[in-house]
């Protein structure tokens, strides 16, 4: 964001947290039942952003938020931009020797101002009026602010404690939106067990036979024409919205590379899964990994890739146990969030037996990875050496690509090996020799032996 945009956002959010102040003044007037010239804290004139051009206004006008929206919004932002706001929460309640409670708030562990909780905004829009708490609750639990668009969060980390109680937050790409311009890539952690999956390379690099191609491509055609074929041509209600792949073939073959390319083209993020820390041996963690990764990923427009997903889709057990079965009730809940995702998810396994048959269909493409025939491995050979290299005489790629069967994966380690043996020697002459060495290596790996 340029210092102009920056500073327009500035000007609005402050006047903004100058709207919520007079609102939190007005509740504690109508609270101690004082003079105001207000009955109800939305009678307060709210900033007109009809005309405002920063991003926050931006938000606040393409989502048409409504007055109790745009509180609540305001009160999880104090905390980040005015926390003395909520200072006139801290009074104590002389009778009782202690803070209010319903004004709610936590104390933070390094923050020393106050914290608001799902209380606090209820104090503050609804006051003692139960009918309003009711309608308040409802729209905390419930309006897409909180659920589909992850907006705004009531954390609860205790549980069996009343829902108002967890801490009113904002979500960090919507504060990272409105200071620096930029949307916010979460970070790799056990909350969201998940990288952004890149490649430095192109279409070109990726060498697959044509019928494998043509398929992959149709997934472009999807990403491109997705909001065309469901907005435009009214699709919504006949088709998911979503698109859900399955790449399946032996390690290697650019399953991974595939996934990479199609964020690339379609300019959208590829976040790769870590199952490692997905699947849990403990009874219920799988599902609330798993949640974890879905609640964070919604609406966001992100690509997901399963890598190595047959150690998290395989087929369901006969339920001779109590682990058997939450083992399959944690698989139908992830088959439930696979089906409503409303992006684009894939799933990547070497094994395509291990995939469960109810997963299967709900796949809309299902690709088979082949190891690359000769001729794919001839252009693979012949692109993966650097340019500035030479091959002594007795090196035929095309005999090489003939007579050993290998994947891309494989035969990128045997150009490392061989490339910085001749570095070694001084030289960018590639040797025979060390590409058959690169070779056997290769083999030995999978208890083959070269011939």
């Amino acid at each position: 964001m340029d210092s102009l945009e920056r500073t327009k956002n500035a000007k609005v959010i402050d006047l903004e947290m100058e709207w919520l102040k007079e609102v939190i003044h007005t509740r504690m007037l109508l609270y101690w039942k004082k003079e105001t010239r207000f009955n109800n804290v939305l009678e307060v004139e709210a900033p007109d952003l009809s005309q405002d051009d920063s991003q926050y206004a931006s938000l606040v006008n393409r989502l048409e938020l409504n007055l109790q929206q745009r509180i609540c919004l305001l009160v999880a932002l104090a905390p980040h931009f005015k926390p003395q706001l909520l200072d006139v929460f801290f009074i104590k309640n002389n009778g009782s020797d202690r803070g209010f409670t319903e004004f709610g708030g936590i104390k933070g562990t390094n923050h020393g101002g106050f914290l608001p909780t799902g209380e606090t905004v209820a104090f503050i829009i609804a006051g003692e009026d139960m009918e309003k708490r009711f309608q308040l609750l409802d729209f905390l639990m419930n309006d897409p602010l909180f659920n589909e668009l992850n907006i705004l969060s009531i954390l609860r980390n205790v549980p069996n404690e009343p829902f108002l109680s967890g801490f009113l937050t904002v979500g960090e790409e919507y504060l990272s939106h409105f200071v620096n311009g930029i949307s916010h890539k979460p970070s790799y952690s056990s909350v969201f067990p998940a990288k952004i999956l890149t490649t430095a390379l192109t279409w070109d690099h990726l060498i697959l036979e044509d019928h494998v191609m043509d398929e992959v491509l149709e997934i472009c055609d999807w990403l491109e024409h997705k909001d065309q074929l469901m907005n435009e041509w009214e699709m919504l209600g006949k088709l998911k919205p979503g698109f859900r792949g399955l790449f399946y073939g032996p390690p290697g073959t650019g399953k991974t590379l595939t996934a990479s390319l199609l964020g690339k083209k379609s300019d959208l993020d590829v976040y790769r899964i870590d199952l490692s820390m997905v699947v849990s041996k403990y009874i219920g963690e799988t599902e609330k990994n798993l949640s974890n990764v879905f609640d964070q990923a919604i609406n966001k427009n992100w690509i997901l890739f399963f890598d190595e997903a047959d150690a998290l889709f395989g087929k369901r057990t006969q339920t001779s146990s109590s682990n058997d079965r939450y083992a399959n009730q944690e698989i139908s809940y992830l088959l439930q969030r696979i089906e409503d995702f409303p992006g684009m998810i894939i799933l990547a396994t070497n094994f395509e037996t291990n995939i469960d048959e109810a997963f299967a269909r709900r796949f809309q493409a299902m690709i088979y990875f082949p190891l690359p025939g000769p001729e794919e491995r001839l252009k693979l050979w012949k692109q993966s050496y650097s340019s500035k290299i030479v091959f002594e005489d007795k090196v035929v790629l095309k005999e090489i690509a003939d007579k050993y069967e290998i994947s891309g994966g494989a035969l990128s380690n045997i150009v490392r090996y061989s490339s910085l043996k001749a570095i070694k020697r001084g030289t960018n002459e590639i040797l025979l020799k060390d590409i058959l060495t690169g070779l056997r290596r290769e083999f030995d790996k999978q208890g083959k032996a070269i011939t």
